[in-house]
C-alpha cells in the first residue's frame, strides 16, 4: 500500500505559497522563505506577501550550502504546538528551523503504536534530531533511547522535553553514532520494541565515522533485527534527500520485519499547501506495524 501522509491538524505552522522552487512557511508568528526544488511551478500568492517574509535562505550560487538573509528582527528561539506536542523553533546555520512540520503524522502514528503497545514499550530512536518523535513515544508511555552524532540536537531534545514538562519520562539522550551504539546494543542483550529512524543521505558521527545511505542502510537493518523484541510493535523511518521513489526503502524494512509478519506500508510525507492546494513530497516514508 502506498501512503501519502500530511499534518492536517496543524495551527503554529502553515505551508502558505510555493513556486520558482521556494516555499513560503509560517512557523507560529513568522513567515520564512526556504528553498524547495521539488516547487517548480509558479508562485500564486501576491508577490507582496513574499516580500513581508521575516527571513529567507538564500543558498550558495556554488557548491552547498547558503545563509540566511533577515528582513525583520527574529528571536533566538520561539515555541509552537502541534496538538499537545511543544517544541522550540530556533533559525539554524542550515536551513533548518529545529523541526520537520510534515513528521507530526508519524507523531500521532507512533502515540497510537505505543498505546497499543504492552506496557514499558521501549524504543529506539536512530537520528533523533531535536527529539520530536521521542517525546510523542515518552509522553504515551514508552521508555526511549535517543541517539543523535550532533550534539547541538541532543540539547534541543532536552529543551523540547523541559518545555513539554516531561522531564520525568524516561529518555535517555546520547551522542553517538547509529550503527556503532546499535552494534553495541546487540552485544549487551538490550531489545527494543520499537524503532524511529531518519537516516540523512550522507552524514558523520561524532568521531566523523562516514554515513552513506545507499552503502550502510541495509547493513544498519540487518545489525538492528537482532535489537528487537520477538514480538515487537512497530517499525518506523524516514528519509529525506533521496532522490529515489518508497521501494528503495522496502529491502531494509524486509530485513527488518523478516518472519514477523504484520504490515508494511511505504509512501511520502507531503506538505499540503494553502494558496493553491498542491502538494510536495517532502521525504519518502516506510512503517511496520504488529
Amino acid at each position: 500500500m502506498t501512503l501519502q501522509l500530511t499534518s492536517p491538524a496543524w495551527q503554529d505552522y502553515t505551508l502558505l505559497d510555493s513556486g520558482g522552487e521556494r516555499k513560503l512557511e509560517r512557523f507560529g508568528p513568522y513567515h520564512l522563505i526556504r528553498p524547495e526544488p521539488r516547487a517548480i511551478w509558479k508562485p500564486v500568492a501576491p508577490p507582496e506577501d513574499w516580500h513581508a517574509a521575516h527571513a529567507e535562505y538564500l543558498p550558495a550560487e556554488m557548491g552547498g550550502g547558503g545563509e540566511w538573509h533577515f528582513r525583520q528582527t527574529l528571536p533566538d528561539r520561539w515555541p509552537l504546538q502541534y496538538r499537545n506536542l511543544k517544541m522550540w523553533a530556533a533559525i539554524e546555520d542550515s536551513r533548518q528551523v529545529g523541526i520537520f512540520p510534515e513528521n507530526a503524522a508519524h507523531w500521532d502514528w507512533i502515540e497510537d503504536r505505543v498505546r497499543a503497545a504492552e506496557p514499558g514499550c521501549e524504543v529506539l530512536n536512530l537520528f533523533g534530531y531535536t527529539g520530536l518523535a521521542s517525546l510523542a513515544a515518552a509522553r504515551t508511555g514508552a521508555v526511549v533511547t535517543h541517539i543523535d552524532s550532533s550534539r547541538r540536537a541532543i540539547t534541543l531534545g532536552r529543551e523540547n522535553q523541559a518545555l513539554n514538562d516531561l522531564n520525568d519520562r524516561p529518555i535517555r539522550w546520547i551522542v553517538e553514532d547509529a550503527a556503532r551504539f546499535a552494534e553495541r546494543e546487540v552485544r549487551r542483550g538490550r531489545r527494543y520494541h520499537g524503532l524511529i529512524l531518519d537516516p540523512p543521505k550522507y552524514g558523520l558521527g561524532p568521531n566523523r565515522e562516514r554515513w552513506a545511505f545507499s552503502e550502510n542502510f541495509d547493513h544498519l537493518c540487518t545489525i538492528l533485527r537482532d535489537c528487537l523484541t520477538e514480538q515487537p510493535a512497530f517499525i518506523v523511518v524516514t528519509a529525506y534527500a533521496l532522490e529515489s521513489p518508497p521501494e528503495i526503502l522496502r529491502p531494509g524494512m524486509e530485513i527488518l520485519t523478516r518472519g514477523l509478519g504484520g504490515r508494511l506500508e511505504l509512501g511520502t510525507l507531503t506538505a499540503l499547501e494553502r494558496s493553491a492546494g498542491r502538494k510536495i513530497d517532502l521525504s519518502i516514508t516506510a512503517r511496520w506495524s504488529a
